[in-house]
């Protein structure tokens, strides 16, 4: 029964298609690997509820739940609300730092990055009961080697599943209590043009500290920003964008968002980290939705090509759409794309006539002119 309602779940309000799905082999697998069902669970990494619902269908009744992504914690509450309207009262989310707290049972789903992994293991065994299990599962071809060494260094044991359908858990316990936790957030300084500034993230950050190549190519070729009161830095990641325009046009305030908890954070540990606490704001946000149409004169975007770990253009389509919405007559977006995804057609189609400001061996830099 559990299989059955795993096939009904839904990836809205994220991007849906044909190739795109709601729950895989890993989530099954890992459901299938708990013996026994704790009151209270703990869950990492859920992207749709494929583990909030299977417990829950497991006889599960109380779960702590981290997700980074603001759309992946809609999608869950969806699909409860769609599916088992009575269990979202069952369900709380929680920041990584307490969501083990006191655990005894965590199903956390492996993510890409081994400094994610690292971050969340560390989180979980400094909060979690001394009897914790923790099931992390993946699917093989986005698994490695080097995870069982991360777990290893927070867990004194670890027990690695046979692969079924292309899928393996790894299963910890035992936690250290004298592993050495990372220091996270980290910081990095970077100079662009002269600018020294200073980059605060998380590891679930995008880029974490450091100055993604293709933001740098934007920073380096912006435009001047005197003519515009505020800035929307949108997908703001670790928050350069931000920063750096803000400490460049000093009168220019900036308005930040990010779908990830821990970019949102990082954007204003960044901003708090150059003195510009009071000038940039960054609040967790589905694309623009706070903003009103025709409000905005500028916006600033380094579009995901990422939907999880499929490479699908989905979402800075959905960007482009909320660029466009939200800007006035004659405003303007400033976007930095992989050259290879050929963008610039669909930004004209979308906002408005698009120029290119800067292109190297890997980048292009655009300015579109919103056109109503």
């Amino acid at each position: 029964m559990t299989h059955e309602l795993l096939n009904t779940l839904r990836r809205w309000p994220e991007v849906e298609g044909q190739n795109l799905f709601a729950h895989d082999a890993a989530d099954r697998l890992m459901l299938d690997t708990v013996t026994h069902w704790p009151h209270t669970v703990s869950i990492i990494g859920d992207h749709y509820g494929a583990l909030t619902l299977g417990a829950l269908a497991a006889g599960a009744t109380a779960l702590r739940v981290h997700t980074d992504s603001l759309t992946s914690r809609r999608a869950i509450t969806a699909n409860l609300q769609a599916l088992d309207p009575h269990a979202v009262n069952f369900v709380e989310f929680f920041p990584l730092d307490s969501v083990a707290q006191d655990a005894s049972l965590v199903l956390l789903r492996l993510p890409r990055g081994l400094d994610v992994l690292d971050e969340q293991a560390a989180a979980i065994a400094a909060a979690c009961d001394p009897t914790v299990i923790v099931h992390a599962g993946g699917m093989l071809k986005h698994m490695n080697r080097a995870m069982n060494e991360t777990l290893s260094k927070y867990f004194s044991t670890l027990d690695v599943s046979l692969a079924r359908q292309k899928a393996r858990v790894l299963s910890a316990s035992t936690p250290q209590p004298d592993a050495s936790t990372r220091d996270y957030p980290r910081s990095a300084t970077h100079t662009v043009n002269g600018t020294e500034f200073t980059l605060r993230a998380g590891a679930a950050t995008f880029g974490a500290q450091r100055l993604d190549p293709g933001t740098r190519l934007l920073l380096e070729n912006l435009p001047d920003l005197s003519g515009h009161a505020s800035l929307l830095d949108l997908a703001c990641g670790n928050g350069s964008i931000g920063v750096y325009a803000a400490l460049t046009h000093p009168r220019l305030l900036i308005d930040a968002s990010d779908h990830s908890a821990s970019a949102v954070t990082s954007s204003g540990l960044s901003a708090h980290a150059n003195g510009l606490s009071e000038r940039i704001t960054a609040v967790q946000d589905d694309g623009l939705s706070r903003h009103a149409p025709a409000s905005a004169t500028l916006i600033t975007l380094n579009p995901p090509f990422h939907i999880g770990n499929t490479v699908h253009a989905g979402i800075a389509l959905k960007l482009f759409d909320e660029a466009a919405r939200v800007l006035a007559d004659g405003g303007e977006l400033l976007c930095v794309f992989n050259s290879h995804l050929r963008y610039r057609s669909e930004l004209t189609r979308r906002i408005g006539p698009t120029t290119q400001l800067a292109r190297n061996a890997t980048f292009t830099v655009t300015r579109s002119i919103r056109r109503r």
